[in-house]
């Protein structure tokens, strides 16, 4: 009798979390909300929600309590913080999802301006090592791909163009990606076989197809990056040591072998 009574609770409780995401409704617990609002204290809470979510947040969570983490973490002298979120992503991001153009004005590194140059954003990137926001864009007049910094910009406002423009525009930028992607091939040595998450998530953030030889034993990882990135991608496979090869990748086992040759040269016998 139990047993049937577990059955009939696991399908409501299916039918209620299912209505509920139809809905737009998610359950959260308390610990959850205790820790919503106190993030909604940190700087950048300003920017990462409008006026009216932030206020919305707030009156929904005022009997919440905050968590208090003052006994928890001591905080040593450090360098001067910088805002995660940046005050311009919230309009960068829409412009990107709707596909809309824009006039953009910024600096770069001599400090000389570009006023009101058309452009397409396509993409925004976070850069772990600098701690920076940058948008990826294509400049319509020049039809080059751009990176610019988001604290280099100095204004944004959106740009009429015609959707048959924007087709063109779209298809310009896939043609331009793809012909800076790069190919390679990585094999995982079989001993390392039981280490396949570790490696898959050293390169999680690359387009990638895997496949298993089951006569072999082996796994073969097949990547896509763009040519800028290829520094990148070393510094992974230097990281992964002996635990893959590049099979197929010119660029890649070049400079792998010039690691390897450095290496040998400083620390090997004379």
């Amino acid at each position: 009798m139990r047993r049937i009574m577990n059955l009939f609770e696991k399908i409501f409780n299916y039918q209620m979390i299912t209505r509920l995401e139809k809905s737009g409704t998610f359950m959260i617990t308390s610990q959850e909300r205790s820790w919503l609002k106190t993030m909604l204290n940190h700087p950048s809470a300003s920017y990462a929600f409008t006026p009216e979510t932030l206020e919305k947040l707030e009156f929904v969570l005022v009997d919440e309590k905050l968590f208090d983490f003052s006994d928890a973490f001591i905080e040593k002298a450090r360098s001067k913080e910088k805002l995660v979120y940046h005050p311009l992503l919230r309009a960068l991001r829409r412009f990107i999802t709707s596909q809309a153009a824009i006039q953009l004005t910024y600096r770069v590194k001599d400090d000389r301006t570009f006023t009101n140059e058309m452009a397409f954003p396509y993409k925004l990137e976070y850069s772990l090592v600098k701690k920076e926001w940058y948008l990826l864009w294509y400049h319509i007049r020049h039809r080059a791909m751009m990176s610019t910094k988001l604290e280099k910009i100095e204004s944004i406002k959106e740009l009429s163009i015609s959707p048959e423009r924007v087709t063109q525009i779209v298809s310009d930028i896939v043609k331009l990606l793809q012909k800076r992607q790069i190919h390679a091939t990585i094999t995982v040595i079989k001993e390392y076989n039981r280490e396949l998450s570790r490696i898959l998530y050293a390169f999680s953030c690359f387009e990638k197809q895997v496949d298993y030889d089951e006569t072999q034993e082996t796994y073969t990882i097949r990547l896509t990056f763009l040519n800028n990135e290829a520094e990148y991608v070393l510094s992974k496979l230097r990281f992964l040591g002996k635990r893959v090869r590049v099979t197929q990748g010119e660029h890649l086992q070049r400079r792998m072998l010039e690691s390897a040759k450095k290496a040998l040269a400083r620390y090997g016998e004379s």
